[in-house]
């Protein structure tokens, strides 16, 4: 990755960050925590990672992606957005009747949502039977889904794991967006899922552990997921919840509360600061 590659996926994620404040304010509601945490990855997937195309959306041969942890909307609508796949200004109508962006993703109303979810556990099952249904077909396009490290308490999710090993599902890149906290609490303290990498290798996956705010471990990472033959591959990613906000970051209390107006200003001065920073690169 060059440096001028890397710099357009900093002002990228910057503008996905500033998009989850505007949306989740005007709709004041949403879930902004983990949307934040998640955005670089948002931001690495949709600009750089998946073979996609905002001016076809449906196309037959395109990688998929499953937003599993479905809460985090805001920050997949802000990616869509500046990705070109709707209007930014779309984000102002976050949970408003009549928009066609509600509080979770809707493949039926939203350009470039490829499931619909929101039942915490599900997501992950539905990207296998992707992945498995374009083995079927001789497809080569990859399927990618994100989990929350506060979602895989569930039991379907391993259940999904164990087909996608059974399956040698080589085309399913699963992504855990390990920020520590749920709204509960600490994950270690509400049930723990912990060691995840050593459970993942367990169920028969490939394993990658990388800072999720790092965009050179995201390539590398990427690259070995592609690589990998077949057996499924898993990202193990340490975020920081609230990631780019002072006031939200690290704090569980932000995983479903959206800023009021005092909080909007500081949080958007503070983006806009990062935009400038990363625009002088």
């Amino acid at each position: 990755m060059t440096l001028e590659e890397k710099k357009q996926l900093k002002i990228a994620a910057c503008k996905v960050r500033m998009g989850v404040i505007e949306g989740t304010h005007s709709a004041k509601a949403g879930h902004p925590g983990g949307s934040l945490s998640a955005a670089d990855l948002f931001t690495y997937l949709y600009f750089r990672e998946m073979n996609i195309d905002p001016a076809d959306p449906k196309a037959e041969n395109r990688d998929r992606f499953v937003l599993s942890k479905g809460h985090t909307a805001p920050g997949l609508y802000a990616t869509l957005a500046n990705r070109g796949f709707f209007p930014v200004s779309d984000l102002l109508t976050l949970r408003q009747i009549g928009s066609h962006l509600q509080g979770h993703p809707n493949m039926n109303m939203t350009p470039g949502v490829d499931m619909s979810t929101g039942s915490l556990g599900q997501g992950v099952s539905a990207a296998a039977g992707m992945a498995l249904a374009a083995k079927h077909k001789g497809m080569g396009c990859r399927v990618y889904a994100l989990l929350g490290d506060g979602e895989i308490q569930e039991g379907q999710v391993w259940e999904a794991f164990m087909l996608a090993h059974h399956y040698k599902l080589d085309n399913l890149c699963v992504i855990i967006d390990n920020n520590g906290l749920q709204i509960d609490g600490r994950i270690d303290d509400v049930m723990s899922p912990y060691p995840i990498p050593d459970k993942l290798k367990a169920f028969g996956f490939e394993v990658a552990e990388i800072d999720g705010h790092d965009f050179d471990q995201m390539e590398e990472a990427f690259a070995r997921a592609r690589s990998t033959k077949d057996v499924p591959f898993a990202i193990v990613m340490k975020t920081t919840k609230g990631k780019g906000v002072s006031y939200m970051e690290n704090q569980a209390g932000w995983h479903g509360k959206a800023p009021n107006d005092e909080e909007y200003e500081i949080a958007m001065n503070e983006l806009k600061a990062q935009l400038a920073e990363a625009e002088a690169m």
